[in-house]
């Protein structure tokens, strides 16, 4: 595979780039939330053409929206964290390895599969792009059982506090799926851990637009509306920010709802132990 051309990345991870380009769009605007100097390398090598005007309808509106307030809202909370331990799950084109002021002896963990991580680092790497922490990107599948053992031997070291980042991911799964995922992520997390996850809601009913299908008619709705109840079950204590919320913090409108899109954030905080063995 050639960062040119990257039909070798699953549908799932292929919506990776879709983020990037909205990162890429917002960085341009005159007062952007953040700025992701790498995101428009990433747009160009997958031949994606960057769009002349923003998105045309109301889903897609809320959906960018959402993205760009999602950004900024994590950038903020990792870094607010403090955690000298950082894991990124289903990383895809992320680059806050390399665009965040990370407190010296941040250690950062990028989980992907590993088409999506040879991809990131081709590009990254012809932009000469050096990360402002010490990053491990670790290849593998978070659906099969094996990756906390692979994090471990990686360097993880499941006695430190963590900072965890679900970023558009749940959404992608079965609940089940989503909650093997999360209890993994629960066994590897000592106390004063963080988490941060979308507040999901029912997606059944979104509406089904042809140029978004590519997203939409990818997603199985993870835990949905019951993500904060699941993680207060299962050791963790929850604060939720809506989306209004955060748009209100952060000084951006938000464009009319459309369909039940994610409505906001969850940040756990790990309260309990639990033994593991990787």
């Amino acid at each position: 595979m050639t960062p040119q051309s990257p039909e070798s990345l699953s549908p799932v991870s292929r919506t990776a780039v879709s983020v990037a380009l909205v990162r890429a769009y917002e960085s341009a605007r005159p007062e952007p939330l953040f700025s992701d100097p790498y995101a428009a390398a990433f747009v160009a090598a997958s031949g994606m053409a960057m769009p002349a005007a923003g998105p045309d309808s109301a889903l897609a509106r809320r959906m960018v929206a959402h993205t760009i307030l999602r950004t900024r809202f994590y950038d903020d909370r990792l870094l607010a964290a403090g955690a000298g331990q950082v894991v990124l799950l289903a990383a895809g084109l992320d680059t806050r390895a390399y665009r965040l002021r990370w407190p010296r002896g941040t250690r950062l963990f990028e989980l992907d599969l590993a088409p999506v991580l040879a991809f990131k680092d081709r590009v990254l790497g012809g932009l000469g792009a050096v990360p402002a922490c010490e990053r491990t990107a670790l290849a593998g599948d978070l659906l099969h059982p094996d990756w906390p053992r692979r994090l471990v031997e990686a360097g993880f070291d499941p006695a430190r506090p963590t900072a965890w980042l679900a970023e558009g991911l749940l959404v992608y799964l079965t609940a089940d799926e989503a909650a093997g995922l999360l209890a993994a992520v629960g066994g590897l997390s000592a106390p004063g851990s963080r988490l941060l996850v979308e507040k999901g809601r029912d997606v059944t009913g979104t509406p089904q637009e042809p140029a978004l299908a590519h997203i939409t008619g990818l997603w199985k709705g993870g835990l949905g509306a019951g993500t904060h109840d699941w993680l207060a079950d299962h050791g963790w204590t929850t604060r939720i920010t809506t989306l209004p919320q955060a748009a209100a913090d952060y000084g951006r409108p938000l464009p009319p709802a459309a369909g039940p899109v994610v409505t906001g954030f969850i940040e756990a905080l790990r309260t309990t132990s639990d033994d593991v063995s990787p």
